[in-house]
């Protein structure tokens, strides 16, 4: 298979991955092995039901941190067969090292991937000028258009502004998934580059839009996939009336997913949807009846049926 699907919507360069991406769950079995099946009949469900332009597997959503290389690649495999003539698929690539991540963008590559997410390096800390290295190798090594995913609570280090911009002059280098919740910082780079902006954090959607992102990598949507595309069309139509309407309705379920790890809540709303999902990987933990009660409650609040 080509990574070239004439048929994929909004390949623009100004939203190079659409507007709607959900960073998709890895669904297992019960015995906790990968469910390609399950993965399959997901993949289908987040692209026709909750109309996502680009879906984003192997990140923190899905578990990368406990699937195997192995696991990452035919995972891929499986979706860019199933849905990928209709949505983009972005795999998640990035480590704390430099060359594992670069091995990963190459079986991502492989795999029939369309572009590539890759996270700052985590817990290692490197310095500004080590980022910069890192993402450009990465870049360097690969034909993919590469979303940076900025989530310094995560990671414990930013990237910084200035190194946004100069990473912005790499051809390659097009988005971000800017989980920073710094829209000043934001602006900045929105104003001194052509980096795409995608919010990494379901709430900031709406006020990202408005210093210039062009769409969503979300979690909650999931379930909230389609009105959420629905606010942002209508925030580009110039309706911010509905956008705001629609941001204020959804916003119980764009907070109430991360009462718990993201993953965590996801996988037990999909379950009750009778839609794959599996347990979570340890260290992880399954949620308690408790958590799954509070997340029906959300629903509800955000005009969103979860069945009993």
């Amino acid at each position: 298979m080509t990574h070239d699907h004439p048929a994929v919507p909004e390949r623009s360069a100004s939203r190079p991955f659409g507007r709607l991406l959900t960073a998709m769950v890895t669904p297992f079995t019960r015995d906790g092995s990968l469910d390609l099946e399950g993965a399959v009949r997901l993949a289908n469900y987040l692209v026709d039901e909750q109309g996502n332009d680009s879906l984003v597997l192997n990140g923190t959503t899905g578990e990368s941190p406990t699937t195997t290389d192995a696991e990452k690649e035919r995972l891929i495999r499986a979706v860019v067969e199933a849905v990928g003539d209709r949505a983009r698929i972005v795999a998640g690539v990035g480590t704390n090292d430099t060359r594992h991540t670069i091995e990963l963008a190459a079986s991502a590559e492989k795999a029939g991937a369309h572009g590539l997410l890759v996270v700052t390096p985590y817990y290692n800390k490197p310095p500004q000028s080590g980022l910069l290295r890192h993402f450009t190798a990465v870049a360097d090594a690969t034909g993919l258009p590469i979303m940076l995913y900025d989530i310094p609570q995560r990671a414990g280090t930013a990237i910084a502004t200035e190194t946004l911009v100069k990473l912005a002059e790499h051809g390659r280098i097009v988005a971000v998934k800017d989980a920073k919740g710094d829209l000043t910082a934001t602006s900045w780079v929105l104003s001194r580059s052509d980096l795409a902006y995608y919010s990494g954090e379901d709430s900031l959607t709406l006020p990202a839009l408005s210093v210039g992102a062009v769409g969503v990598v979300g979690t909650s949507t999931h379930f909230t996939g389609a009105p959420t595309k629905q606010m942002i069309e209508a925030y580009d139509a110039g309706d911010t009336l509905t956008a705001r309407t629609l941001h204020r309705r959804l916003l119980p379920l764009f907070t109430g997913i991360f009462r718990a790890q993201g993953v965590i809540l996801v996988k037990a709303g999909l379950a009750a949807k009778g839609l794959p999902a599996g347990p979570v990987r340890p260290p992880l933990v399954d949620a308690t009846a408790d958590e799954l009660a509070q997340l029906r409650a959300d629903c509800a609040a955000a005009g969103l049926e979860l069945p009993e």
